[in-house]
């Protein structure tokens, strides 16, 4: 038999690299040799201990690109030498949202490197059904189409159109795409970060206003980028209480709000002002196809690029040594990939 090296979290604050065997793909499955993997905020809270619904031992990682390199009796539309994505929503297809589209929110649904083990191995077989052909983009950029997406999916769930005026709150991957995608769709977007050295990141991979919401003067900012207005439509990703319980402040009468940052605690805020604006208020939860079809579209016009949200880069043979230090507590960190 065929083995491989993983990199396996043991329990928390314990990865360590294991030989398993390679797999062989289903019927309805392919074969991926891993070229790239993003590091996300659940690989990091599954290291230490604090993402829920998680059970070890695990692989990690969800963010994958990968080359075909066999595929099972059943595929016929793929084959060996593609590069693709993962779509790591694996869902069940049968509950209500799935029925209705939305597999995104499937009732059952198994995440790739959370709820099954995920991308930090050399390979992996994947479900076809969940793969995105992306021969035209850059592995790196491929390995990001993931978060790009639940990005894309929060900015569909906020119906953004040309002109509109968005603002996003936190600089963090999923705020980055956010802002990004707006700007691709036509919107003018306005980010807002308490740190100095994202918003320093925003404005100059992504070109547009960055403020500090902890300003005395951050609403007249605010209006001042919007004609005099407060924001028709905010995308919160900080997953901050404070920060989600402010959106109903800062959107003008009539304006929306998304939270695609998850905050494991009760939002609150001001039920007069949330009717007297006639509040539109949505949660927003991974990606659909559509959202990685979309982004995979974006990045091959270079619309959106990995530098848009990238600072770190990795080696799979050397990230065990390195992620406490240099994943785990590097505050200069916004998204890594592993590249092998």
């Amino acid at each position: 038999m065929t083995t491989m090296m993983t990199l396996v979290c043991e329990e928390p604050t314990k990865l360590v690299y294991r030989q398993r065997i390679q797999p062989i793909p289903a019927a309805n499955e392919a074969l991926i040799k891993i070229k790239c993997v993003g590091i996300c905020g659940t690989d990091i809270h599954a290291w230490s201990g604090n993402q829920p619904f998680f059970s070890y031992p695990r692989i990690l990682g969800h963010e994958i690109c990968g080359e075909i390199v066999g595929v099972g009796n059943k595929v016929f539309h793929l084959h060996a030498g593609q590069r693709v994505a993962v779509i790591p929503y694996v869902a069940c297809q049968r509950c209500n949202a799935c029925r209705s589209g939305r597999t995104n929110c499937c009732e059952k649904i198994s995440v790739i490197g959370v709820h099954q083990d995920g991308g930090f191995c050399q390979y992996l077989s994947v479900p076809v059904d969940n793969l995105l052909v992306v021969d035209d983009v850059d592995p790196v950029a491929a390995a990001l189409i993931e978060p790009f997406a639940i990005s894309a999916h929060a900015v569909r769930r906020a119906d953004i159109k040309a002109k509109d005026h968005l603002l996003v709150v936190g600089a963090g991957p999923i705020g980055l795409g956010a802002a990004a995608i707006g700007v691709a769709d036509g919107a003018r977007v306005v980010m807002a970060d308490t740190s100095a050295q994202r918003r320093a990141h925003v404005e100059r991979e992504l070109g547009i206003v960055a403020l500090d919401p902890s300003d005395d003067d951050f609403e007249t900012q605010l209006r001042k980028q919007f004609s005099g207005m407060l924001a028709a439509k905010v995308i919160d990703a900080t997953g901050n209480a404070r920060a989600m319980n402010n959106t109903v402040n800062l959107i003008r009468h009539g304006g929306s709000i998304v939270f695609v940052g998850l905050f494991k605690g009760d939002v609150q805020f001001s039920d007069t002002e949330f009717h007297k604006k006639e509040t539109t208020l949505m949660g927003s939860r991974n990606a659909t196809p559509e959202d990685f079809t979309k982004v995979g579209r974006l990045m091959a016009q270079g619309k959106i690029a990995a530098k848009m949200m990238l600072t770190h880069r990795f080696t799979f043979d050397q990230l065990a040594q390195v992620y406490e230090r240099d994943v785990i507590n590097n505050r200069d960190l916004i998204k890594g990939v592993i590249e092998f």
